[in-house]
Protein backbone atom coordinates (compact mmCIF):
# COMPACT_ATOMS: atom_id res chain seq x y z
CA UNK A 1 0.00 0.00 0.00
CA UNK A 2 1.12 3.52 -0.75
CA UNK A 3 1.26 5.93 2.21
CA UNK A 4 -0.57 9.25 1.91
CA UNK A 5 0.87 12.55 3.06
CA UNK A 6 -0.59 14.41 6.01
CA UNK A 7 -0.03 18.15 6.36
CA UNK A 8 1.55 18.90 9.77
CA UNK A 9 -0.99 20.41 12.18
CA UNK A 10 1.39 23.31 12.88
CA UNK A 11 0.71 24.60 9.35
CA UNK A 12 -2.84 25.46 10.46
CA UNK A 13 -1.93 27.16 13.75
CA UNK A 14 -2.49 30.74 12.61
CA UNK A 15 -5.40 30.42 10.18
CA UNK A 16 -7.59 33.56 10.50
CA UNK A 17 -11.37 33.37 11.07
CA UNK A 18 -11.29 29.58 11.12
CA UNK A 19 -11.97 28.55 14.75
CA UNK A 20 -13.69 25.30 13.83
CA UNK A 21 -12.89 22.02 15.55
CA UNK A 22 -11.49 19.39 13.17
CA UNK A 23 -13.49 16.26 12.35
CA UNK A 24 -12.37 13.25 10.29
CA UNK A 25 -13.98 10.30 8.56
CA UNK A 26 -12.35 7.49 6.61
CA UNK A 27 -12.71 6.90 2.87
CA UNK A 28 -10.89 4.39 0.70
CA UNK A 29 -8.52 4.29 -2.25
CA UNK A 30 -7.55 1.04 -4.00
CA UNK A 31 -3.82 1.71 -3.68
CA UNK A 32 -3.70 3.70 -0.43
CA UNK A 33 -6.34 1.94 1.61
CA UNK A 34 -8.03 4.05 4.27
CA UNK A 35 -7.69 7.84 3.96
CA UNK A 36 -8.61 10.57 6.43
CA UNK A 37 -11.07 13.13 5.08
CA UNK A 38 -11.38 16.29 7.17
CA UNK A 39 -14.58 18.27 7.60
CA UNK A 40 -16.03 21.17 9.55
CA UNK A 41 -19.28 20.41 11.39
CA UNK A 42 -20.89 23.46 13.01
CA UNK A 43 -24.34 24.28 14.34
CA UNK A 44 -27.15 22.08 15.68
CA UNK A 45 -27.16 18.41 14.68
CA UNK A 46 -30.90 18.27 14.00
CA UNK A 47 -32.83 19.66 11.06
CA UNK A 48 -31.49 20.83 7.68
CA UNK A 49 -27.80 20.64 6.84
CA UNK A 50 -25.89 22.89 4.47
CA UNK A 51 -23.13 20.92 2.74
CA UNK A 52 -20.48 23.32 1.43
CA UNK A 53 -18.21 21.84 -1.25
CA UNK A 54 -15.05 23.74 -2.19
CA UNK A 55 -13.21 23.77 -5.49
CA UNK A 56 -9.74 24.13 -6.99
CA UNK A 57 -7.23 24.84 -5.47
CA UNK A 58 -8.88 25.88 -2.21
CA UNK A 59 -10.22 24.12 0.90
CA UNK A 60 -13.01 24.56 3.45
CA UNK A 61 -11.23 27.71 4.65
CA UNK A 62 -12.72 29.52 1.65
CA UNK A 63 -16.20 29.15 3.22
CA UNK A 64 -15.13 30.26 6.70
CA UNK A 65 -17.35 33.37 6.89
CA UNK A 66 -20.28 31.63 5.18
CA UNK A 67 -19.98 28.76 7.68
CA UNK A 68 -20.09 31.19 10.60
CA UNK A 69 -23.07 33.15 9.25
CA UNK A 70 -25.20 30.12 8.37
CA UNK A 71 -24.44 28.18 11.56
CA UNK A 72 -25.12 31.32 13.65
CA UNK A 73 -28.58 31.42 12.06
CA UNK A 74 -29.31 28.02 13.59
CA UNK A 75 -28.45 25.61 10.80
CA UNK A 76 -25.97 22.76 10.69
CA UNK A 77 -23.06 23.37 8.31
CA UNK A 78 -20.80 20.56 7.07
CA UNK A 79 -17.81 21.57 4.96
CA UNK A 80 -15.40 18.80 3.90
CA UNK A 81 -11.94 19.10 2.44
CA UNK A 82 -11.66 16.94 -0.66
CA UNK A 83 -8.88 14.35 -0.45
CA UNK A 84 -5.70 16.16 -1.47
CA UNK A 85 -6.78 19.50 0.00
CA UNK A 86 -6.97 21.26 3.36
CA UNK A 87 -6.52 19.00 6.36
CA UNK A 88 -7.41 15.81 4.43
CA UNK A 89 -4.83 13.21 3.38
CA UNK A 90 -2.92 13.85 0.17
CA UNK A 91 -2.00 11.30 -2.46
CA UNK A 92 1.45 11.29 -4.00
CA UNK A 93 0.84 11.60 -7.73
CA UNK A 94 -1.61 13.34 -10.05
CA UNK A 95 -2.36 9.96 -11.62
CA UNK A 96 -3.67 8.74 -8.25
CA UNK A 97 -6.69 11.02 -8.66
CA UNK A 98 -9.72 10.74 -10.92
CA UNK A 99 -13.00 12.60 -11.29
CA UNK A 100 -14.88 9.41 -10.47
CA UNK A 101 -12.84 8.90 -7.31
CA UNK A 102 -13.72 12.38 -6.03
CA UNK A 103 -17.41 11.60 -6.61
CA UNK A 104 -17.07 8.23 -4.85
CA UNK A 105 -15.42 9.90 -1.86
CA UNK A 106 -18.23 12.45 -1.60
CA UNK A 107 -20.88 9.73 -1.85
CA UNK A 108 -19.11 7.79 0.93
CA UNK A 109 -18.83 10.96 3.01
CA UNK A 110 -22.56 11.75 2.79
CA UNK A 111 -23.45 8.14 3.60
CA UNK A 112 -21.07 7.87 6.56
CA UNK A 113 -22.41 11.04 8.16
CA UNK A 114 -25.94 9.95 7.16
CA UNK A 115 -26.72 13.46 5.96
CA UNK A 116 -30.32 14.18 4.93
CA UNK A 117 -32.35 17.30 4.14
CA UNK A 118 -29.19 18.61 2.49
CA UNK A 119 -28.92 22.00 0.87
CA UNK A 120 -25.68 21.80 -1.06
CA UNK A 121 -23.61 24.92 -1.75
CA UNK A 122 -20.96 24.18 -4.36
CA UNK A 123 -18.37 26.23 -6.22
CA UNK A 124 -15.81 25.38 -8.91
CA UNK A 125 -14.97 21.62 -8.78
CA UNK A 126 -17.36 21.35 -5.86
CA UNK A 127 -20.11 21.58 -8.49
CA UNK A 128 -19.22 18.67 -10.79
CA UNK A 129 -18.55 16.51 -7.73
CA UNK A 130 -21.62 17.52 -5.72
CA UNK A 131 -24.12 17.48 -8.58
CA UNK A 132 -23.00 13.99 -9.56
CA UNK A 133 -23.35 12.95 -5.91
CA UNK A 134 -26.83 14.45 -5.72
CA UNK A 135 -27.86 12.60 -8.88
CA UNK A 136 -26.93 9.28 -7.22
CA UNK A 137 -28.88 9.91 -4.01
CA UNK A 138 -31.44 12.67 -4.67
CA UNK A 139 -33.63 11.55 -1.78
CA UNK A 140 -31.06 13.01 0.63
CA UNK A 141 -31.22 16.54 -0.84
CA UNK A 142 -33.73 19.35 -0.43
CA UNK A 143 -32.04 22.22 -2.30
CA UNK A 144 -29.04 23.41 -4.30
CA UNK A 145 -27.07 26.66 -4.50
CA UNK A 146 -24.46 26.75 -7.27
CA UNK A 147 -21.79 29.45 -7.26
CA UNK A 148 -19.38 29.84 -10.17
CA UNK A 149 -19.34 26.23 -11.23
CA UNK A 150 -20.34 23.95 -14.11
CA UNK A 151 -21.35 20.45 -15.08
CA UNK A 152 -19.82 19.91 -18.55
CA UNK A 153 -21.41 17.45 -20.94
CA UNK A 154 -19.99 18.52 -24.33
CA UNK A 155 -23.47 19.23 -25.67
CA UNK A 156 -24.31 22.37 -27.68
CA UNK A 157 -25.03 25.26 -25.29
CA UNK A 158 -28.64 26.50 -25.19
CA UNK A 159 -29.98 29.88 -26.20
CA UNK A 160 -26.88 31.17 -27.93
CA UNK A 161 -24.60 30.87 -24.91
CA UNK A 162 -20.94 31.03 -26.04
CA UNK A 163 -19.42 27.67 -26.84
CA UNK A 164 -18.02 25.69 -23.96
CA UNK A 165 -15.34 25.31 -22.73
CA UNK A 166 -13.94 28.58 -24.03
CA UNK A 167 -10.43 29.97 -24.12
CA UNK A 168 -10.19 30.80 -20.40
CA UNK A 169 -10.72 27.23 -19.25
CA UNK A 170 -8.69 25.67 -22.08
CA UNK A 171 -5.76 28.00 -21.38
CA UNK A 172 -5.95 27.20 -17.65
CA UNK A 173 -5.82 23.46 -18.32
CA UNK A 174 -2.88 23.89 -20.70
CA UNK A 175 -1.03 26.01 -18.16
CA UNK A 176 -1.48 23.52 -15.32
CA UNK A 177 -0.43 20.55 -17.46
CA UNK A 178 3.00 22.18 -17.75
CA UNK A 179 3.36 22.84 -14.00
CA UNK A 180 5.23 20.78 -11.42
CA UNK A 181 4.32 23.28 -8.68
CA UNK A 182 1.47 25.73 -8.15
CA UNK A 183 1.33 29.08 -6.28
CA UNK A 184 -2.02 28.20 -4.69
CA UNK A 185 -2.65 31.32 -2.63
CA UNK A 186 -1.59 33.62 -5.44
CA UNK A 187 -3.94 31.84 -7.86
CA UNK A 188 -6.93 32.30 -5.55
CA UNK A 189 -5.99 35.94 -5.05
CA UNK A 190 -5.56 36.44 -8.78
CA UNK A 191 -9.19 35.58 -9.61
CA UNK A 192 -10.75 37.55 -6.73
CA UNK A 193 -12.05 41.09 -7.24
CA UNK A 194 -11.15 42.11 -3.70
CA UNK A 195 -7.48 41.33 -3.20
CA UNK A 196 -6.54 38.97 -0.40
CA UNK A 197 -4.22 39.98 2.42
CA UNK A 198 -0.88 38.25 2.85
CA UNK A 199 -2.38 36.35 5.80
CA UNK A 200 -5.28 35.05 3.70
CA UNK A 201 -2.95 34.02 0.87
CA UNK A 202 -0.80 32.17 3.42
CA UNK A 203 -3.92 30.36 4.69
CA UNK A 204 -4.65 29.06 1.19
CA UNK A 205 -1.02 27.91 0.96
CA UNK A 206 -1.05 26.29 4.41
CA UNK A 207 -2.13 22.76 3.36
CA UNK A 208 0.82 22.50 0.97
CA UNK A 209 4.20 22.77 2.75
CA UNK A 210 6.04 21.39 -0.30
CA UNK A 211 5.26 20.88 -4.01
CA UNK A 212 4.82 17.16 -3.40
CA UNK A 213 1.64 17.87 -1.43
CA UNK A 214 -0.02 19.54 -4.43
CA UNK A 215 -0.78 16.53 -6.62
CA UNK A 216 -4.56 17.04 -6.28
CA UNK A 217 -4.32 20.75 -7.11
CA UNK A 218 -2.30 19.88 -10.21
CA UNK A 219 -4.64 16.99 -11.11
CA UNK A 220 -7.97 18.82 -10.99
CA UNK A 221 -7.79 21.08 -14.09
CA UNK A 222 -6.79 18.34 -16.57
CA UNK A 223 -9.67 16.22 -15.22
CA UNK A 224 -12.25 18.74 -16.52
CA UNK A 225 -14.12 16.81 -19.24
CA UNK A 226 -13.52 19.00 -22.30
CA UNK A 227 -14.19 16.47 -25.08
CA UNK A 228 -16.79 13.71 -25.52
CA UNK A 229 -14.13 11.01 -25.14
CA UNK A 230 -12.91 12.18 -21.73
CA UNK A 231 -13.72 10.35 -18.52
CA UNK A 232 -16.78 11.78 -16.83
CA UNK A 233 -18.78 12.92 -19.84
CA UNK A 234 -21.18 9.96 -19.95
CA UNK A 235 -21.63 10.11 -16.18
CA UNK A 236 -22.26 13.86 -16.33
CA UNK A 237 -24.88 13.34 -19.02
CA UNK A 238 -26.64 10.81 -16.83
CA UNK A 239 -26.50 13.28 -13.95
CA UNK A 240 -28.14 15.92 -16.14
CA UNK A 241 -30.95 13.48 -16.91
CA UNK A 242 -31.64 13.14 -13.19
CA UNK A 243 -31.28 16.86 -12.44
CA UNK A 244 -33.70 17.77 -15.21
CA UNK A 245 -36.38 15.66 -13.51
CA UNK A 246 -35.92 17.08 -10.02
CA UNK A 247 -38.03 19.89 -8.68
CA UNK A 248 -36.14 20.65 -5.48
CA UNK A 249 -35.24 24.37 -5.22
CA UNK A 250 -32.22 25.24 -7.36
CA UNK A 251 -30.60 28.68 -7.11
CA UNK A 252 -27.61 30.31 -8.81
CA UNK A 253 -25.30 32.75 -7.00
CA UNK A 254 -22.54 33.59 -9.47
CA UNK A 255 -20.00 36.37 -9.10
CA UNK A 256 -20.40 39.02 -11.76
CA UNK A 257 -16.71 39.10 -12.72
CA UNK A 258 -15.76 35.52 -13.55
CA UNK A 259 -15.10 34.89 -17.27
CA UNK A 260 -14.43 31.18 -16.73
CA UNK A 261 -17.86 30.02 -15.52
CA UNK A 262 -20.32 32.94 -15.82
CA UNK A 263 -22.08 31.48 -18.88
CA UNK A 264 -23.09 28.45 -16.83
CA UNK A 265 -25.38 30.62 -14.71
CA UNK A 266 -27.82 30.72 -17.64
CA UNK A 267 -27.28 27.05 -18.47
CA UNK A 268 -28.40 25.98 -15.00
CA UNK A 269 -31.32 28.41 -14.87
CA UNK A 270 -32.64 27.37 -18.27
CA UNK A 271 -32.36 23.61 -17.85
CA UNK A 272 -33.38 22.84 -14.29
CA UNK A 273 -37.12 22.80 -13.48
CA UNK A 274 -36.54 23.52 -9.80
CA UNK A 275 -34.91 26.90 -10.49
CA UNK A 276 -36.32 29.55 -8.14
CA UNK A 277 -35.66 32.54 -10.35
CA UNK A 278 -36.60 35.18 -7.79
CA UNK A 279 -33.93 33.83 -5.42
CA UNK A 280 -31.15 33.63 -8.02
CA UNK A 281 -28.57 36.34 -7.55
CA UNK A 282 -25.70 37.81 -9.52
CA UNK A 283 -23.24 38.67 -6.76
CA UNK A 284 -21.68 42.11 -7.39
CA UNK A 285 -17.96 42.80 -7.12
CA UNK A 286 -17.17 39.09 -7.00
CA UNK A 287 -14.86 36.95 -9.10
CA UNK A 288 -14.51 33.19 -9.33
CA UNK A 289 -14.29 32.70 -5.54
CA UNK A 290 -17.52 34.43 -4.61
CA UNK A 291 -17.29 33.02 -1.06
CA UNK A 292 -14.00 34.88 -0.61
CA UNK A 293 -15.10 38.12 -2.30
CA UNK A 294 -18.64 38.41 -0.92
CA UNK A 295 -19.24 35.86 1.85
CA UNK A 296 -22.05 37.83 3.50
CA UNK A 297 -24.03 38.07 0.25
CA UNK A 298 -23.51 34.37 -0.49
CA UNK A 299 -24.62 33.42 3.03
CA UNK A 300 -27.75 35.53 2.54
CA UNK A 301 -28.63 33.55 -0.59
CA UNK A 302 -28.22 30.26 1.29
CA UNK A 303 -30.41 31.48 4.15
CA UNK A 304 -33.08 32.63 1.66
CA UNK A 305 -33.11 29.14 0.14
CA UNK A 306 -33.41 27.50 3.57
CA UNK A 307 -36.31 29.79 4.48
CA UNK A 308 -37.96 29.09 1.11
CA UNK A 309 -37.75 25.34 1.75
CA UNK A 310 -39.16 25.75 5.27
CA UNK A 311 -42.08 27.80 3.95
CA UNK A 312 -42.98 24.94 1.58
CA UNK A 313 -42.89 22.21 4.24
Amino acid sequence: MKKALQTPAARFADIPDYPFAPNFCEVNHPEYGSLLMHYVDEGPRHGPVVLMAHGEPSWSFSYRKVISAVSAAGYRVVAPDHIGFGKSDKLLQTSDYSYQQFVDWMVAFVQQLDLTKIVVLCQDWGGPISLRTLSQMPERYSGVVVANTLLPNCEPPPHGIPDWPGAVVEDWVTLVRAMDDMPVGAIVDGVCVNKCSAQIIAAYDAPFPEPGYKAAALAFPPLIPLTPAMAGISENRRAWEVLEQLEIPFVTAFGDSDPSTKAWETVFQSRLPGTVHNLCREIPAAGHFVQEDQPELLAAVVLDVLQHIESRD
